[in-house]
């Protein structure tokens, strides 16, 4: 009689997140080893501060970056304006300084932080360098952001051992071989858990949860660490008496969605139990590409006119670069405005043939610029491309040049001529 041959157990399914730890802030300690162990913030303007540190204190001699006097680097304490914080080490975060925080409040909280500009080219260098680690033992991985990614584990040699743990140590090496940089990885059965479990064991850190981890790992958490639920959610939760993940799952589907209308409230139910079947996608088209910058003083349209210009000219010009270095062109051309009473206001106009020219998009954003009232002094000024395509790929509606939304609540008052 021959042998029965029991058939293959199914594979768990092992999804990881990868977030890389204060990679903005890290990447300036490889330049600047000299600074570890110490607060430092990174935020603010334009980036000038290599130079001046390069040049030395009579301002002629240069400098090797490692043998910079810490002394030698501008305190948070000093910094004027109205930049936001991009990401902190962790020795600043001891002290209350997170990302998003205006760098004036951080000021206050930790004073004697060093800070830097951020360095977006050499950012966005070290951020394919550890994705390209990551394929080369991983290739089923989701891009997230420039510090951030999903990788599929469940196929890959060696995702299974240890519910992936040792697959994440693995990648873990090869990043730092690579880099120098570390990473904190969640691997769980999906990437809604895997989210929350890379939080976990932060800085360099492994985290594997499995489904039966539910209740005792992940109830006990704030409903916040839920990928989704933000500061509005999270508020009227806690107006209900829900403040845990826990709580949120002991509630009835109908309840919640009496509460927070269907899609969202069977959503927030879902999530609670811990399911989410989102697969992990290697490719996904963006929609739009755009660079937009926040002034260290509000700016006015004729009194700072050259000022304005130049500025607007180089955001036209760094979107164009961005569609052009990734292959699309985009026909949907807008402007974001931010006053100084804090409203905003946008403006688009779509062109018959898509572009990657930065002449046609500061042409055409110009366009959208002589569509709003400008009386009012600014401190945010954006320029966007969307309806992205492939150049050569056919395009809808041939022909046609129109307004293609007009979005936000503009002051009052007349349109001045703008740069």
């Amino acid at each position: 009689m021959a042998a029965v041959t029991a058939p293959d157990k199914p594979l768990l399914r092992r999804i990881a997140h990868l977030d890389m730890d204060a990679f903005y802030a890290s990447v300036e300690l490889l330049r600047y080893p000299q600074l570890k162990g110490l607060p430092v913030v990174i935020g603010g303007g334009r980036r000038r501060v290599d130079e001046l540190l390069l040049r030395g204190p009579d301002g002629t001699q240069e400098r090797e970056r490692r043998f910079i006097p810490v002394e030698d680097f501008p305190l948070l304490k000093d910094y004027v304006g109205r930049g936001v914080i991009t990401t902190a080490t962790y020795a600043a975060r001891q002290f209350g300084v997170g990302s998003a925080m205006g760098m004036m409040k951080a000021a206050r909280l930790c004073p004697q932080a060093i800070v830097l500009p951020v360095d977006f080219e050499e950012v966005r260098r070290f951020s394919r360098t550890f994705k390209e680690a990551i394929t080369e033992i991983a290739p089923v991985m989701q891009d997230r952001g420039v510090d951030e990614v999903y990788i599929d584990f469940t196929d890959v040699p060696g995702g299974q051992r240890e519910g992936g743990r040792v697959l994440a140590r693995l990648i873990q090496k090869s990043i730092f071989d690579k880099t120098g940089l570390t990473c904190s990885i969640g691997v769980a059965p999906n990437r809604l858990l895997a989210k929350m479990a890379s939080e976990f064991n932060k800085p360099n850190g492994i985290s594997v949860v499995y489904a039966e981890d539910l209740q005792e790992t992940i109830w006990p958490l704030g409903v916040r660490k839920v990928n989704g639920i933000g500061p509005k959610a999270g508020e009227k939760l806690a107006r209900l008496g829900i403040e845990t993940i826990g709580q949120l799952a002991a509630q009835d589907p109908q309840w919640l969605i009496g509460h927070f209308g269907k899609s969202t409230g069977a959503w927030m139910h879902r999530v609670a139990w811990g399911r989410d079947d989102s697969p992990v996608v290697t490719e996904s088209e963006p929609v739009s590409m755009s660079r937009e910058t926040t002034f260290d003083r509000d700016l006015h349209a004729v009194h700072d006119r050259a000022e304005l210009g130049a500025i607007f000219t180089d955001l036209c010009q760094r979107v164009a670069q961005d569609l052009q270095r990734k292959g699309y062109v985009g026909r949907t051309i807008g402007i974001k405005l931010r006053y100084d009473d804090f409203r905003s206001v946008t403006r688009d106009q779509t062109i018959p043939d898509p572009t990657h020219d930065p002449a046609t998009i500061r042409r055409v954003a110009g366009l959208c610029l002589k569509r709003v009232p400008l009386e009012r002094r600014l401190r945010l000024l954006g320029v966007r491309v969307g309806g992205l395509t492939r150049p050569g790929a056919e395009h809808p509606d041939e022909g046609r040049l129109q307004p293609a939304g007009a979005h936000g609540s503009a002051p009052a008052g007349t349109t001045a001529e703008l740069f």
